[in-house]
């Protein structure tokens, strides 16, 4: 990094010897007035002072795009806790009936709860499920990869209409409503490798 070259200079340039210093300035300009043990001192001790700035400030910005990335082993853990999670939850659908954002939601589904399993030193975002071309409402198969994990792994979701937990709002004037809201029930499982 380029820090670190800097960090060298500086060390370099503060363990240069007065008397060197003394020399080069007498070469350029002769009548320049002498120079105190005392302003090489600070000098160094800035310059020092400067190059542990940036070597600190270098490790804490590789500690912060270290965090940044996925591991294999966080990727791994998260999503086999999502998907225990997930298997055997339910969730309402769209009272329209078209099942036409379904794709969009299941992927986001994975994705927030691999994020959430994904403990304390994992990053919270740079994962993605990208579902496959056969998908359909009733069962789908999407391709999770995280951001710095070389590990991808496949989660199948099947949804099918809950028996009993549809909701009917009531109606205005409190008698029977006209729309049903569908509950579906979500059988999730997971493999490594691609899907």
């Amino acid at each position: 990094m380029v820090v670190f070259v800097l960090a060298t200079g500086l060390i370099a340039m503060g363990c240069v010897k007065a008397d060197r210093v003394r020399r080069w300035r007498e070469s350029f300009n002769p009548s320049a007035p002498e120079l105190p043990d005392s302003a090489f001192v600070a000098a160094r001790v800035v310059l020092f002072g400067m190059a542990g700035i940036g070597i600190f400030s270098a490790f804490q910005f590789m500690a912060v795009v270290a965090d940044g990335e996925w591991s294999d082993d966080e990727l791994s853990s998260a999503v086999s806790q999502a998907t225990a999670e997930l298997d055997g939850t339910s969730r309402f659908g769209d009272i329209f009936g078209d099942d036409s954002g379904f794709d969009e939601e299941f992927a986001t589904m994975i994705e927030e709860e691999i994020v959430e399993n994904g403990g304390g030193g994992a990053p919270q975002d740079g994962v993605g499920a990208s579902g496959a071309a056969s998908n359909k409402p009733s069962g789908a198969d999407y391709t999770v990869q995280a951001a710095g994990a070389d590990a991808a792994f496949c989660v199948h979701v099947v949804r099918t209409p809950s028996k009993d937990g549809d909701y009917e709002p009531p109606g205005i004037a409190g008698g029977a409503g006209s729309v049903t809201i569908p509950n579906y029930d979500f059988a999730v499982t997971s493999r490594e490798g691609a899907c």
